[in-house]
């Protein structure tokens, strides 16, 4: 029997993050893993191999679609899908064996199996029992599906099996148009498939800013994805290798069907607690599944913590990690903090969608005064250059103090010009504030400079 500080039960963002936080400030830590390689869903078979497959696919349209027109002449490029999956495969294995590398670096330990908590201050591998003066859980999530609806990762597809296809589909339906499902159901669009994307809501991306709502989905079907609004799936039925979806169109009640070579589910994930023996321990649980925790990630049992996807808030991978490090830094004594408040989202489809902060429905359910900056990326010089001038960047704030209270960008590189808003944000910086800081002359950066200097008295490009 081993004797830690703290053991940490899973790998993936959260988990491996966490592990690491908690040796470098002195802790004897162990990370319980019963994958073959560490970096749970995100590295294994969420967003490492999917963004792999979203790169490799977004270089083909490029060359289909804008390289004849800067002059690059010559047969497009024809593709090899079993060698892009090859390439997906090689990322996968870098970044695993990068967070091993971490690992033995940071001298944490690698229980290999899958870990269960026969009671406070033990954990259980295999045959093992290990004794943790602290247990932190951070073991995820898992994919939820829908009723009458049966995946077998061969026809009927999870995010998983999806990235495993053993060929490009003729057709393809996607059930569900929120972050996953309109990414992968791009990546398969560029390859070539008829994407249908079914939605029981009627606007894709739940939750986002409504105007973004309308201009990512008008993008995507420019794209060549189609969409069923408004429709609510009743069952999925396989046979000879083909599917049939059967919905209804909430609005009249009528009934339809498509056919397809795969279905990609993609409503969701739920918690994944299963095996941990939480029930006989008596942690307690939301109604939805998750591990109820405090303000400092503790569950209702001493000594034991519960971090990232398997609790409260965005099942983000950044989420995670955050939790990760604010968990092992508090049980170091120190006094950590997450600013929910400033998370970013962001969907790595072409163009790309980020968010961080308040959407402007949210804003005026809340009775709160403010304005609207908004430039778009065809303003930008960089962006034309570089046939990315969809979108644009919009930033709300406060209309009396200027403060900034949230951010929207459909455009090139969104995902990356969100975190100047984030830190701005994180300093309770004004929209003058942004405007005024010097931006380099050319780059995407400056449409965020323009929608700051949209909050005031004008952008200068517009």
């Amino acid at each position: 029997m081993a004797s830690y500080d703290v053991i940490i039960i899973g790998s993936g963002p959260g988990g491996y993050v966490c592990a690491i936080r908690c040796a470098q400030l002195g802790l004897k830590t162990a990370c319980v893993e019963g994958r073959d390689t560490l970096g749970g869903t995100c590295l294994n078979v969420g967003c490492i191999p999917s963004k792999a497959l979203l790169h490799s696919s977004h270089m083909l349209h490029e060359a289909e679609h804008n390289f004849a027109a800067m002059g690059l002449k010559g047969k497009s490029p024809s593709v090899d899908w079993k060698q892009m999956l090859s390439y997906k495969d090689d990322v996968i294995g870098q970044n695993t064996k990068g967070i091993e590398f971490l690992f033995k670096k940071n001298k944490v330990d690698w229980l290999k199996g899958w870990g269960s908590i026969p009671e406070a201050g033990k954990v259980k591998v295999g045959d093992e029992v290990h004794e943790a003066k602290h247990i932190i859980i951070a073991s995820g999530s898992e994919v939820s599906s829908l009723p009458g609806v049966e995946i077998d990762e061969k026809t009927v597809v999870s995010s998983t099996g999806a990235l495993e296809l053993k060929k490009v589909p003729n057709d393809m339906v996607v059930i569900g148009a929120g972050v996953i499902g309109l990414e992968l159901g791009s990546v398969y669009s560029r390859l070539g498939a008829n994407v249908t994307v079914i939605e029981f809501l009627d606007a894709v991306t739940p939750g986002m800013d409504a105007e973004i709502q309308k201009t990512f989905q008008r993008t995507l079907k420019k794209q060549g994805l189609k969409f069923v609004m408004g429709a609510a799936v009743q069952g999925v039925e396989t046979k000879g290798g083909k599917a049939t979806v059967t919905y209804k169109l909430r609005k009249d009640d009528s009934e339809h069907s498509v056919d397809a070579d795969t279905v990609l589910v993609a409503t969701g994930r739920r918690p994944y607690t299963d095996g941990l023996g939480l029930d006989k321990l008596g942690v307690e649980m939301s109604e939805r599944g998750q591990i109820k925790t405090d303000a400092h990630y503790k569950t209702s049992v001493d000594g034991i913590y519960a971090i990232g996807d398997c609790i409260d808030g965005p099942m983000l991978a950044h989420k995670a990690e955050d939790e990760g490090m604010a968990c092992a830094e508090g049980l170091a004594g120190q006094k950590p903090h997450v600013n929910y408040d400033v998370i970013p989202g962001v969907i790595y489809t072409h163009p790309e969608v980020a968010a961080v902060g308040a959407t402007e429905q949210q804003l005026k359910d809340a009775g709160r005064d403010y304005k609207v900056g908004k430039f778009s990326f065809m303003g930008n010089g960089r962006a034309k250059a570089n046939f990315a001038g969809d979108g644009f960047v919009k930033i709300l704030a406060d209309k009396t103090t200027d403060r900034i209270l949230g951010a929207h960008i459909i455009g090139p590189m969104a995902g990356d010009l969100i975190h100047e808003i984030c830190v701005a944000m994180e300093f309770g910086a004004a929209a003058e504030d942004l405007a005024r800081t010097c931006h380099a002359h050319p780059t995407y950066s400056e449409a965020v400079r323009e929608a700051a200097l949209a909050c005031g008295d004008g952008a200068i490009h517009a």
